[in-house]
């Protein structure tokens, strides 16, 4: 009888491993499939606020959103980055006229600037991916003294779903993956006190 307990808890034994090195095979796929790489060829859309008072950050979202929205409707078939910058730079000013709406909208005075050009990236760790800082094609909009903390994505291939500047899409899929691996953890040790409750 001993005997075959040892056999049993070895036999549970190893397919508690199994379950948790498939889950570890599955974690690193979902890793992997939410990790994001820009093309070579890729313009990018660089918002600088003003300062990082809680009024200017939701002032740079605010203006984020909307020039993303309508950025995003012009390049969204296009195929080409040429076609893609052509589009961008005939529209630059329905851009400045963007920003300008959500300044007078909360009564600001902050002057800004948007540019079309090659612009300076520092370097961003986002996810397991290390973005090189670079100058990088990129339409700029700085708002006031531009000191505050900035926000970026990549207008074209569309991807400004994603915030590279604070990783967002990352994180979260991550959080998503920690609670599920602390999930079949618990899981895992539940089993192993019960088996351990039963033979003793």
């Amino acid at each position: 009888m001993r005997l075959n307990q040892k056999a049993i808890l070895y036999i549970i034994t190893s397919l508690l491993v199994l379950i948790m090195s498939w889950e570890a095979q599955r974690s690193m796929s979902v890793t992997a499939a939410n990790l994001v790489t820009i093309p070579d060829e890729a313009i990018r859309l660089r918002i600088l606020a003003n300062s990082d008072s809680p009024q200017d950050q939701w002032l740079k979202r605010e203006i984020r959103d909307k020039v993303n929205a309508e950025i995003t409707n012009w390049v969204i078939e296009l195929d080409t980055i040429e076609n893609a910058r052509d589009v961008i730079e005939a529209q630059l000013d329905k851009i400045e006229e963007i920003v300008q709406i959500e300044l007078n909208t909360i009564g600001s005075k902050d002057s800004f600037t948007v540019e079309f050009n090659d612009v300076q990236f520092p370097t961003k760790l986002y996810g397991n991916v290390v973005y090189p800082a670079g100058i990088y094609e990129s339409v700029l909009i700085t708002i006031g003294t531009g000191k505050g903390e900035n926000w970026w994505c990549v207008l074209f291939p569309p991807l400004c779903f994603i915030d590279f500047a604070n990783g967002d899409a990352v994180a979260d899929a991550g959080e998503e993956q920690e609670q599920e691996e602390v999930e079949v953890r618990f899981f895992v040790v539940e089993i192993f006190q019960t088996i351990k409750s039963f033979f003793a």
